[in-house]
């Protein structure tokens, strides 16, 4: 692409003010933004976090739910040359506490939704300066709009290069603690370029956003894309009920349609009357693409949507350390069901055996990825970077075989990971609460399929001599310390768990 010649996120937002100037640009509600206002309420926030202290490489939290504000919010601070630190807002007062307190950030942008969990949160964090809530004037708390409102425009550019860090990113780690995964202007750029070259979107494009802004994959598809080409982008703040979805989607005549496999899996297998199949695939007859991805989407899924609505629908794979698309099946060409399809442009990938010596067509090994998406590294973690990054090539846990096309397949996971709704889950987070409380002597967590979330997580326990403790109070006690999503959907009490020969959990059978 000649023209797509951005150095940093934010120039790439500069020049589309211009180019695009009146042309709408974010959608939520009611609500329409366009490309000039959106850059006018950027360069005042921006001015605005200055003012406050922010400057080149600090880190600014936001807490949101998906609103025009999460994305205002998000440029605002990279225009500083600071780093936006986008936090899951389903997370419980411990862990947001714990990221905040890792990524040190002086100032969280969050909506008065929160406010009892940032209250928690908060209390004796050392780095934190400053709350600004997008909706609310309460004490001691700083107003987002005001701020736009009585600000003037940023005037002095900070100097941002391509491999500055824009983002941490915060996956959940095999240890219990998650991981803030670093990504530079250039590694989402590269990204962005990329998938363009795979999906050929334009600015008559209108992409939807129901997916959480925080993941990656919804904030580099369904965000930094649509910005990048001129293209608009309908928010979603909750997909429940669902029919309000498929509303927006008629009314704002959205183009490309990004989801996970279990909204496929609904929509595959929801019941329309034979009489009324023609007028709904006319009314939803805007929508020219499908992506699917954050978990791998079952090739009955895949079949049964496509037959239903006519509509292509493509496979993709991905991880944040990636920023994140490696892969996806191709446009125009041979689409094979079960493969996550070809690797984008710029993006190398290969198979390696336990020795990281490359493996011959179709043999499984783990999966190997190289190029200018691959994050910078882990923050605060230099070991972690260095088993995860050898020689330039990004070690993805994944096991995957490639076939003589070049196609890849996902097989299995070598990480002990669960996927929730293509939000990853590590049962030792979750054991780590259940090994606190006092009842519990040993316990282990796996992941089981489930046909509407891809997998849940199963906790077994054991309790200690003499103590009882029901299913409902063990989940209770979860939900105090952890997000809704990583609540185990079972319980199963044991006597006693089974053990490999190191005596550690032998969960393969507990499988």
């Amino acid at each position: 692409m000649k023209d797509f010649f951005f150095e940093n996120l934010c120039q790439m937002l500069r020049i589309n003010k211009d180019k695009f100037k009146y042309q709408s640009c974010l959608l939520f509600y009611n609500k329409k933004i366009s490309y000039f206002e959106l850059y006018q309420q950027v360069i005042r926030l921006a001015q605005g976090l200055k003012n406050l202290g922010i400057k080149k490489q600090d880190k600014v939290a936001i807490f949101l739910g998906n609103c025009p504000e999460f994305v205002i919010s998000y440029f605002a601070i990279i225009s500083l040359g600071a780093i936006a630190v986008p936090i899951n807002n389903m997370l419980k007062e411990e862990e947001l506490d714990f990221i905040l307190r890792h990524s040190e950030a002086k100032i969280l942008i969050s909506s008065v939704l929160y406010i009892e969990i940032l209250k928690k949160a908060t209390l004796k964090n050392p780095f934190l300066k400053y709350i600004i809530l997008t909706d609310a004037v309460l004490p001691d708390v700083l107003n987002f709009y005001e701020i736009i409102e009585h600000t003037l425009p940023l005037e002095e550019k900070a100097e941002i290069y391509p491999d500055d860090v824009c983002s941490f990113l915060y996956t959940s780690g095999t240890t219990g603690e998650p991981k803030a995964v670093m990504l530079s202007h250039r590694n989402f750029l590269s990204n962005v370029r990329s998938c363009i070259l795979a999906i050929h979107p334009t600015a008559k494009d209108n992409f939807i956003c129901l997916l959480p802004m925080f993941h990656s994959f919804a904030f580099t598809v369904c965000i930094l894309i649509p910005l990048s080409v001129g293209a608009s982008v309908t928010i979603i703040d909750h997909i429940r009920p669902f029919r309000k979805v498929i509303r927006n989607v008629i009314k704002k005549k959205v183009t490309i349609f990004v989801a996970i496999p279990s909204i496929y899996n609904v929509l595959a297998h929801i019941h329309i009357p034979l009489a009324f199949r023609e007028r709904v695939l006319k009314m939803i007859g805007s929508v020219r693409l499908c992506i699917s991805g954050a978990a791998a989407l079952p090739v009955e899924v895949l079949k049964a949507f496509e037959e239903k609505f006519k509509i292509i629908l493509l496979e993709g794979y991905g991880l944040t350390e990636a920023s994140p698309v490696v892969s996806l099946d191709p446009l125009k060409g041979i689409r094979k069901p079960g493969s996550v399809g070809l690797p984008l442009e710029d993006i190398e990938v290969k198979v390696v055996d336990e020795q990281g010596q490359k493996l011959k067509v179709d043999e499984v090994g783990e999966l190997l990825v190289k190029g200018p998406n691959v994050m910078k590294g882990y923050f605060k973690d230099e070991i972690a970077t260095q088993n995860t990054i050898k020689d330039g090539w990004l070690y993805t846990g994944d096991l995957a075989r490639i076939d003589k096309d070049g196609y890849i397949y996902i097989v299995d996971r070598k990480k002990d990971m669960i996927n929730v709704r293509g939000l990853n889950v590590y049962p030792a987070e979750i054991e780590k609460v259940l090994a606190r409380h006092p009842k519990i002597k040993e316990c282990a967590v796996i992941g089981i399929k489930d046909r509407f979330k891809g997998e849940v997580p199963k906790a077994f326990v054991v309790l200690k001599e003499n103590e009882t403790f029901t299913q409902k109070e063990i989940i209770d006690y979860l939900r105090q310390h952890l997000a809704l999503f990583k609540i185990p959907k079972y319980v199963e009490f044991r006597d006693d768990l089974p053990k490999t020969a190191t005596g550690k959990v032998a969960k393969k059978l507990l499988r």
